[in-house]
C-alpha cells in the first residue's frame, strides 16, 4: 500500500511537545519498504515552512544525517490513494533523516526557493488498514511548489478562513503521552469543518466525529493527551493551512448543543497556525465524494434548531392526524401537538423539528452499502410550516388556519423520512418527538407597502402560512414550478384565490408530452393569473418590477436563489436558505 499510494500524511511532535501534521508525495513510488518493519521514504518538501520537516530534521538543510536515538522520535504516517479510496495507518519511529536543498535557476542566478528533497528512515512499530468512509475521491498529481508564507499568526487570514469553507478533508495526529502517534484522516462534505471562533484570543475549530469502525483510536489518544495537529491541504491551489492546539471530546447533549445533530464532536482550541502559499508538492482533481457523507452540520450559534430551548426528552409528540396528496411527489400533512404548552407558540415563517430516531434508525453497522448515508443519520428534520395559527376559535374557518394545537406541513418526497410519510398507513396512528419551532422569515410589509415575493416550487409555503397578515393586493408573487407540480398550483389557488390576481406563474416542461393532463389542468389556471409564462424565469420578470417593489422575499432553490441576488443587486432582499 505504501508503494502504490501517492500521498502520505505524516506527523509528529515538536520539541515542545505540540503534534503536527503534513502531506507529502504527489506520485506513488516516493515510500518504499527497506527492511523488517523499516521503510524509507524519499520526496520533495516545503522545506522552509512545512512544520512537520521542521520538527523531524531541525533546520539544516545542507544533507546532513539527522540520526535519533532508539525511541526517541515518535512519527505517525497514512498511506492514501484518495482515487481509489484506500488508506493504511502506520506508526513508529525515526531512525535517521536528512533533508537537501533543491537549488533553483532564475533571472537571477541560482536561488533557494523553499523546495527541498526530503530523505526519512522509519521504523514501523504498529501498521492498520483503514475503510473507504469518508475519502472523497482525487486524482492526485505532481506540481512543483513554490511555498511562501502568508500567516503564522492567530486570528487566522481571511484566505485561511476561505480554505476551511472548502475543505471536503484533513488530516490530524495525535498521541499517547507525546510517546506514540497516531494520525488519519477525516472526511465530509466541504464545510464540516466549522469555524466557532476566530479572535487572537481564541481561535476554535469543531468537527464532528462519524460512525466509523469503533476502535476511537484517535480519539483514546485525545483522552489521554488532548493536543492535535492538524493540516487542511487545498487540492486546488496547494496551499496548506497547519494548525496545532488543545481538545475537547464532547459526547451526546454536550455536543448536540454545540453542534446540532451530532453525537460525538472534538472541538480544537488552536494554539499556533500557519497558512502557506502552494507549499504543496501536488494538486488533486476532484472525483466522486463519499456516499457516506452527511449533510453539513451547522454550529448552533450559526442556525438556530429551536427557538424554544425544548428537548426530546420532554416527550411532547406531532400526532399525524391527516395526509393529503397534491401530486405524485407533494403532500400536505396535518400535526396535532399533544402538549402545546411545552413547545411554546410559534407562527408563520417558522419550522418545526421533528425527530423519527425510533421509526427508522436501524442501529450500528460499520458500512451500509445499500443505504450509506443512513450511518450518520439523527432522523431529525426540519419542515417549513404551511399553515397559519388561528388567532380566535372563530377564525378556524379561514383556508389556512388551524387551532393553536395543530399545524400542517406541504413537502416534496424527496428522502427517506419523507418517503416514510408518504407511505404511512394513517389509520395505524403516528407520534415522533417534537423538538420545537424556529426560524424567522417573516415577511414584513408597511401600509400601502408593495413587496415582491420570488417562490420555487415548494419554496411558496412560507407565504401561505403569512397570506392573512398581508394585503394580497400589494403583493407581486413570481412563482417558479415544473408542470408536474401543477396540482400544488391548483389547490393553492383553491385554498387562497385572492392570490392568483397577484402571481405571475414561470411553468417549464410544458412541452413534455406526458404531462398532458397537467398541461389541462394548466390552461383552466390561466384565466386567473395575472400572468403565466411556459418558460423559466429570467432576470427581466423581476427586473420590471422593481421600481414597484422596495422588497424582495426569496424562498427557492441555492441555484436560482444565487441568480436572483445577481439580478436584485441594488434591492433589499431577504432570503429563506434551507441548509438546516
Amino acid at each position: 500500500m505504501l508503494q502504490t499510494s501517492p500521498l502520505l500524511a505524516v506527523g509528529t511532535v515538536d520539541e515542545n511537545g505540540w503534534p503536527w501534521a503534513s502531506i507529502w508525495g504527489g506520485q506513488p513510488g516516493f515510500g518504499k519498504v527497506i527492511g523488517p518493519s523499516v521503510i524509507g521514504i524519499k520526496t520533495m518538501v516545503d522545506s522552509f515552512y512545512d512544520p512537520v520537516v521542521e520538527a523531524l530534521l531541525g533546520p539544516s538543510r545542507d544533507g546532513e544525517v539527522t540520526r535519533e536515538a532508539p525511541n526517541e522520535r515518535p512519527w505517525a504516517g497514512l498511506a492514501i490513494d484518495p482515487a481509489r479510496r484506500t488508506r493504511v495507518k502506520l506508526a513508529g519511529r525515526m531512525i535517521g533523516g536528512a533533508l537537501e536543498n533543491i537549488a533553483l535557476s532564475g533571472d537571477g542566478g541560482v536561488e533557494d526557493k523553499g523546495v527541498g528533497q526530503v530523505q526519512l528512515t522509519v521504523k514501523i512499530e504498529e501498521s492498520l488498514g483503514n475503510c473507504p468512509k469518508y475519502i472523497n475521491k482525487k486524482e492526485i498529481v505532481p506540481k512543483w511548489p513554490n511555498p511562501r508564507i502568508v500567516s503564522d499568526s492567530l486570528p487566522m487570514p481571511d484566505r485561511a478562513l476561505d480554505l476551511l469553507r472548502k475543505a471536503d478533508m484533513f488530516f490530524l495526529s495525535s498521541s499517547t503521552d507525546w510517546a506514540h502517534m497516531g494520525l488519519n484522516h477525516r472526511g465530509g462534505p466541504p464545510g464540516f469543518v466549522r469555524v466557532q471562533s476566530n479572535e487572537v484570543e481564541n481561535v476554535s475549530l469543531v468537527y464532528p466525529e462519524l460512525s466509523g469502525n469503533r476502535l476511537y483510536q484517535t480519539l483514546g489518544n485525545l483522552q489521554i493527551t488532548p493536543r492535535a495537529g492538524l493540516v487542511f491541504p487545498d487540492f486546488d491551489t496547494g496551499n496548506a493551512l497547519y494548525l496545532t492546539g488543545t481538545t475537547k471530546i464532547l459526547v451526546g447533549k454536550d455536543a448536540s448543543s454545540l453542534l446540532p445533530h451530532s453525537n460525538l464532536l472534538v472541538k480544537l482550541r488552536v494554539e499556533r497556525a500557519r497558512f502557506v502559499q502552494n507549499g504543496l508538492p501536488f494538486r488533486g482533481g476532484l472525483g466522486e465524494r463519499s456516499p457516506y457523507n452527511p449533510p453539513v452540520r451547522f454550529l448552533a450559534s450559526e442556525k438556530a434548531i429551536t427557538s424554544t430551548g425544548f428537548s426530546i426528552q420532554q416527550a411532547t409528540y406531532a400526532i399525524l392526524l391527516s395526509r393529503e396528496l397534491l401530486t405524485p411527489t407533494i403532500a400536505r400533512f396535518r400535526f396535532r401537538i399533544s402538549d402545546p404548552k411545552a413547545v411554546g407558540s410559534w407562527k408563520g415563517g417558522q419550522y418545526v423539528t421533528l425527530g423519527f430516531e425510533h421509526e427508522l434508525d436501524q442501529g450500528y453497522s460499520h458500512m451500509r452499502e445499500d443505504d450509506p448515508k443512513s450511518l450518520n443519520d439523527d432522523y431529525l428534520r426540519t419542515f417549513t410550516i404551511s399553515s397559519e395559527v388561528a388567532k380566535s376559535s372563530k377564525d378556524t374557518s379561514i383556508t389556512l388556519a388551524l387551532p393553536a394545537d395543530e399545524f400542517e406541513i406541504t413537502i416534496r418526497n424527496v428522502g427517506v423520512v419523507t418517503d416514510y410519510l408518504f407511505r404511512y398507513n394513517i389509520r395505524a396512528g403516528l407520534e415522533v418527538p417534537l423538538n420545537g419551532f424556529g426560524g424567522e422569515f417573516i415577511i414584513e410589509q408597511a401600509e400601502d407597502e408593495i413587496v415582491s415575493i420570488v417562490a420555487g416550487g415548494i419554496g411558496i409555503t412560507p407565504l401561505l402560512a403569512q397570506l392573512s397578515s398581508l394585503d394580497v393586493a400589494r403583493i407581486r408573487l413570481f412563482w417558479s414550478t415544473n408542470l408536474r407540480d401543477i396540482g400544488l398550483v391548483r389547490d393553492t389557488m383553491r385554498r387562497c384565490p385572492e392570490l392568483a390576481r397577484s402571481t405571475k406563474l414561470f411553468v417549464s416542461s410544458t412541452d413534455d408530452p406526458s404531462l398532458k393532463d397537467e398541461k389541462i389542468e394548466l390552461n383552466v389556471l390561466r384565466p386567473a393569473l395575472q400572468e403565466l409564462k411556459e418558460r423559466r424565469l429570467m432576470a427581466s420578470d423581476v427586473k420590471m418590477e422593481a421600481g414597484l417593489s422596495s422588497r424582495y422575499y426569496l424562498c427557492t432553490s441555492t441555484t436560482l436563489r444565487k441568480s436572483l441576488l445577481e439580478w436584485l443587486v441594488d434591492k433589499q432582499v431577504v432570503y429563506e436558505g434551507f441548509d438546516y
